[in-house]
């Protein structure tokens, strides 16, 4: 018997155990649980009280941040520092600084008296023309404002305004006197669209813009290797330059005028970027790969000698047809032509080989 109760007792210590372990590990998870629930709760009250709508601002760059008076103490200090090193601590010179700043209410007629002095010295053929972005609702003028938009409108400045906010008077009476237009932006993207809209020139007026005639010459490059007189240095250049046509004076860049008959000396892409508005390149048409039915297409681009079959047997790239000169480009060469040279070489070669 005392062997048998040896033996049990033992046993049922090491029940007793296993119990009063796992007593203490639920125990213990439940203390997790309750202390990861007061933090969550503690990180909650402090998101909640530092990123509330009330402590937050915004700073220089448009972004919101929390109110921290350390910070822009600090800030401020090292700005004062910042201004006191650069102006020397005079104050004369900090006035002059900040009479540079870009500050005070918006004045249109201060922006038109600049205006007109900068534009009045363009010539009688030039285009005279101001955009202005506006996002303010009232202007504070030193003068007569009126007076000075009927000045820039007797100086055939044409005025165009893109609002920001709401419609102004004073800036749509600016548009009607001058010729200008005047929008006003609902969103980005229509902002975006007013903005692209006065990339192009605008259509010169008939009573303003004279039909005068200009002489001009398109020398051909010179041959490489052949030394010559550069009458731009006055010293004597191998290879390249330019040829006048008429004088046979060579030249080494252009567009420029002659030394010696001053004969206006430009080449083709400068009057194609100048005019491209007005006479623009037709599309080009899109061919197939595999081309029509017994036609044979070229395999290289005219423009850039490219092969339009791919290496290893790949499939052929997208070419593009000159409707005019029926010559074939790669689809680069095509947005190079439409959207920079503004000249197509296939017609351009056609028209030099009959001349």
């Amino acid at each position: 018997m005392y062997g048998a109760g040896v033996a049990f007792q033992p046993t049922s210590s090491a029940g007793g155990s296993s119990k009063e372990k796992k007593r203490r590990d639920e125990d213990d998870e439940e203390e997790e649980d309750d202390n990861e629930g007061k933090g969550t709760d503690a990180w909650e009250r402090a998101y909640a009280d530092e990123r509330s709508w009330e402590d937050l601002q915004e700073d220089e760059s448009g972004l919101l941040r929390p109110i921290d008076t350390k910070t822009l103490v600090h800030a401020q200090y090292r700005k004062r520092l910042l201004l006191r090193s650069s102006t020397g601590g005079s104050v004369a010179s900090r006035i002059q600084k900040g009479k540079l700043e870009c500050c005070g209410e918006a004045s249109l007629q201060n922006a038109l008296e600049l205006v007109h002095g900068y534009l009045s010295q363009i010539p009688s053929y030039g285009h005279r023309e101001v955009l202005i972005l506006s996002s303010a609702l009232t202007t504070c003028d030193p003068g007569d404002v009126m007076e000075t938009v009927q000045r820039c409108k007797r100086a055939k400045i044409r005025c165009s305004v893109i609002g920001l906010s709401a419609e102004v008077f004073i800036c749509k009476h600016l548009c009607e006197e001058t010729g200008g237009t005047y929008t006003v932006a609902l969103n980005e993207s229509h902002f975006k669209e007013l903005l692209l809209e006065h990339a192009p020139p605008p259509p010169a007026i008939a009573e303003y813009a004279a039909a005068n005639l200009i002489k001009m010459g398109f020398p051909q490059r010179g041959a490489e290797g052949v030394v010559s007189i550069c009458s731009c240095h006055k010293e004597a250049k191998v290879g390249g330059g330019y040829t006048c046509p008429r004088c046979k004076v060579r030249v080494c860049e252009l567009p420029t005028e002659c030394r010696t008959c001053g004969l206006t000396l430009v080449s083709s892409p400068h009057l194609a970027r100048s005019y491209h508005h007005l006479f623009p390149v037709a599309p080009f048409d899109e061919v197939s790969p595999h081309g029509r039915p017994g036609q044979r297409l070229p395999t290289t681009c005219f423009g850039c000698q490219q092969s339009f079959v791919g290496q290893g047997g790949a499939q052929p790239s997208l070419r593009t047809s000159c409707p005019k000169c029926n010559q074939f480009f790669c689809i680069d060469c095509d947005i190079y032509i439409h959207e920079s040279l503004h000249n197509c070489p296939g017609c351009e070669s056609q028209h030099n080989s009959s001349v």
